[in-house]
């Protein structure tokens, strides 16, 4: 079958015939050559260009802001960045990581190899903490939320953009994660109310201060097997911290010690949110009520019907 023509950018009529082939002839290169991820199924060839188009002309963006901003007339200088950006999308070098921008709930994030891009899965667990978050904030205004596992510091950006009054600590094992969350901080205007810290799980928290005080305890642990990372693409193991992903020899450590060592963090009351990989879900469920620790407890599904998170309750009794 004949391959069919690239579409036109909407933006046509503002680009001489030279752009618009050149825009044609690469949106067919990367419709040929580009091995996509299911999980970023917004990274069609199309928005890819059109990404990389602006890049190349000086304006990082993510996939959605750019879908939506005028393509730019090229020059000389712009073509040849294009093509050398274009040449390194398809031998696998992330998006995020060449624009350095990803989108996460409507905010447009800083992103690098320092930290696991965010995913559209994880808009799950954010959209559930924010509903969480707003509702705690009615009944009690001066809010605690921890938010372990930080990475890039999507999901403590988006609760402290979320609930002002809202307290945010965010940490995650890694520096180097932590360093670009507090960029991220600084690029979305929170860097005063969310306070960043490096350790293990949630050792940094673990003082007076926030010890059985917390009111929502938010967490995107590593939840994928040491075995099957190897059967990963290498755009995610190849660029991607391993720490982000590798949840021990059956994918279930981190979130083992999450649910035992999260009460004694929250208050009576409180909540622990956290994301699970596909299937683990009704497994952990069983273990949070099996815990003693936890009364409800809430499973966010996916559009098939899949648990990606859970929402769980710290008892009020003793």
């Amino acid at each position: 079958m004949a391959s069919q023509p690239a579409p036109r950018p909407v933006e046509s009529a503002q680009l001489g015939e030279d752009d618009l082939a050149l825009w044609q002839a690469l949106t067919v290169q990367l419709e040929q050559g580009l091995d996509r991820l299911p999980d970023k199924p917004e990274e069609t060839a199309e928005a890819t260009i059109r990404v990389l188009w602006q890049l190349a002309a000086g304006e990082p963006m993510s996939v959605q802001r750019a879908a939506s901003w005028p393509l730019p007339a090229s020059s000389v200088e712009a073509r040849e960045r294009l093509g050398r950006l274009v040449r390194e999308r398809l031998a696998g070098v992330p998006l995020a990581h060449l624009t350095q921008r990803q989108t996460f709930m409507d905010v447009e994030m800083l992103a690098g190899p320092e930290a696991l891009i965010p995913r559209r899965e994880t808009e799950l667990l954010g959209g559930a903490a924010v509903a969480l978050l707003r509702r705690l904030a009615e009944a009690n205004a001066d809010v605690i939320v921890v938010d372990a596992c930080t990475g890039s510091g999507n999901l403590a950006a988006v609760l402290a953009l979320s609930e002002s009054r809202a307290k945010v600590y965010a940490s995650d094992l890694s520096s180097e994660a932590v360093t670009l969350a507090r960029r991220n901080m600084a690029h979305l205007g929170v860097e005063k109310r969310v306070t960043l810290r490096v350790g293990d799980l949630l050792e940094p928290f673990d003082t007076d201060e926030l010890r059985g005080r917390v009111d929502l305890l938010t967490c995107n642990p590593p939840y994928i097997s040491t075995g099957r990372m190897a059967a990963m693409p290498d755009e995610i193991v190849g660029h991607e911290p391993a720490l982000a992903f590798d949840g021990g020899p059956l994918g279930i450590r981190i979130l083992q010690r999450l649910i035992s060592e999260a009460p004694r963090l929250l208050r009576p009351g409180g909540w622990l949110a956290f994301e699970v990989g596909l299937g683990q879900g009704p497994s952990v469920e069983r273990r949070l009520l099996g815990s003693g620790d936890y009364g409800d407890v809430e499973p966010v599904a996916d559009a098939a019907g899949q648990t990606r998170a859970l929402l769980a309750r710290r008892r009020q009794d003793p």
